[in-house]
């Protein structure tokens, strides 16, 4: 999606963010224009971005932080440890998070991009 972002960043946005969905389509539009601003500390993947305001348009995401879309992780096995949330703050995209709901299993961005269906 974008030469600007790490690819592991890049590749989840292609999977998390359907071209179906018009406000997706918006927030895919502004993805390579983001630069990372800081990434968590502990693997998982989680990244807080910044962007041009104006070099962009604002997705229909409404004016406050909102989770503009998520997805659950499903493994081989069927199994749901966690999943990917894609927050925007007044129509920019503002973070992507991983999640972590088990204690057995390593959920990072290596994982999301295995576990994740392309979204549609």
């Amino acid at each position: 999606m974008t030469d600007s972002l790490p690819e592991d960043v890049a590749d989840v946005f292609d999977l998390v963010l359907s071209p179906a969905d018009p406000v997706h389509m918006a927030l895919r539009l502004q993805v390579p224009r983001l630069k990372v601003l800081s990434r968590c500390l502990c693997g998982c993947g989680t990244a807080c971005f910044e962007l041009d305001a104006d070099a962009v348009v604002p997705a229909p995401t409404g004016l406050g932080t909102v989770v503009a879309a998520d997805m659950p992780l499903t493994t081989e096995l069927g199994t749901c440890p966690g999943e990917v949330l894609v927050f925007a703050q007044g129509g920019y995209l503002c973070c992507l998070e991983v999640c972590s709901w088990s204690d057995d299993v390593e959920v990072d961005l290596a994982a999301a991009r295995r576990w994740l269906q392309p979204a549609s």
